[in-house]
């Protein structure tokens, strides 16, 4: 797997993870909802800590800015 999550996108995807978390927590979600924003928060967390989302890879979005030389 080549990385395509960049540090910006990765910080985003944590900071937006930890909100969606509080909003579970603080029972601003509940329900069928909250339960969702669990699964969303846990997906956005690991695509962030292992560098990769297989849907940017689907559409072709990379904000890596490392670029590999060929």
């Amino acid at each position: 797997m080549k990385s395509n999550i960049g540090s910006n996108d990765k910080l985003i995807r944590l900071a937006l993870a930890i909100v969606l978390i509080v909003l579970f927590y603080k029972e601003i979600l509940t329900g069928a909802l909250g339960i969702a924003a669990l699964v969303v928060a846990l997906l956005l967390t690991v695509t962030s800590l292992v560098n990769f989302c297989p849907l940017y890879r689907i559409l072709g979005i990379n904000t890596d800015k490392k670029k590999e030389i060929k």
